[in-house]
């Protein structure tokens, strides 16, 4: 392929030498230049009701060896994209049984967590628990499934810390731009992403380094596009063979976090203590659960 050229500018270039059948696929090829990278031959000859034999003369009509050389032309440029479908479709054609996989996947978050142990930045560590207990606010973010991984993060750290949000709510991109509009120089930002990282993060984190702001990343390591805007980094290993990411690895990096907070803070055993009688009465079979139960049926009667 001529240098810089692009295989849909190739492809573009070619369409007028193309017999009818190839001038069909070409343009699914250009309309669906992901889908089409992530088919196999067959599945591509299927999709535009052509024989294999007709997909790889397609292929070879376009200057390529074959469909294997024109595919992996396709996939330039989505590689860290298409990652995780290829890791899935490798697995899949492997016979096994349910409890292999279950146990394959536990054994591939065990190898996680052992690689985020050995890798853990000790200096780091000491850095984000005093930035986190400094802060007069804190913000976290995070979107995808990330945005999960943050609504645990500031469960874990809001009895520990002054004020602790998650703005990755319904609201959106938008929502958490609105609140980090608020940010103030004592205040933290929190930033979580992992493969496939989402545009959002990365927005935001660029937004917030502008005004100033101090950034705590938790993302899989310095090559992450969040790693060069923070302050401060923690990285876990977030490898799995059947998904993205292990959320599992990340979320034992965050309770890890939330528990060196709850150590190095002053008052951690009397808000631990304070917490704990304030709910007493939403905890199942704990004395003073049933105080709960009558309170709201008082109150119930006396709406009547």
């Amino acid at each position: 392929m001529p240098e810089g050229q692009s295989i849909s500018e190739r492809i573009a270039r070619s369409l007028p030498t193309l017999t009818p059948a190839h001038q069909r696929m070409a343009q699914y090829v250009l309309d669906n230049l992901f889908r089409a990278a992530t088919m196999r031959i067959d599945e591509f000859a299927t999709a535009v009701d052509v024989s294999v034999a007709t997909a790889n003369r397609f292929a070879r009509a376009l200057g390529f060896e074959g469909y294997p050389q024109f595919r992996a032309e396709l996939v330039r440029g989505f590689e860290a994209t298409l990652a995780p479908v290829e890791r899935l479709r490798d697995e899949l054609a492997r016979p096994t049984t349910v409890a292999e996989v279950f146990a394959a996947a536990l054994d591939d978050g065990a190898r996680n967590l052992e690689a985020t142990r050995r890798a853990l930045d000790a200096e780091a560590c000491e850095r984000a628990v005093d930035a986190i207990l400094a802060a007069e606010r804190v913000y976290v973010m995070g979107f995808g499934a990330s945005g999960f991984l943050a609504g645990l993060l500031q469960h874990g750290l809001e009895m520990h810390c002054r004020m602790v949000t998650s703005v990755s709510t319904v609201g959106g991109a938008s929502h958490a731009a609105r609140q980090l509009f608020k940010l103030q120089p004592q205040d933290l930002v929190i930033a979580i992403a992992f493969p496939r990282y989402v545009t959002d993060s990365m927005v935001l984190a660029k937004r917030v380094k502008a005004h100033r702001g101090r950034l705590l990343a938790l993302t899989d390591g310095p090559t992450s596009p969040l790693a060069p805007l923070a302050d401060i980094a923690l990285y876990a290993n977030a490898g799995n063979r059947l998904s993205a990411n292990s959320d599992a690895t990340v979320l034992a990096l965050i309770e890890a976090l939330c528990g060196a907070v709850a150590y190095r803070s002053v008052r951690s055993v009397k808000a631990a203590a304070e917490m704990t009688e304030f709910l007493l009465p939403w905890l199942y079979d704990a004395p003073g659960a049933g105080q709960r139960e009558r309170g709201t049926s008082k109150s119930s009667e006396s709406t009547e």
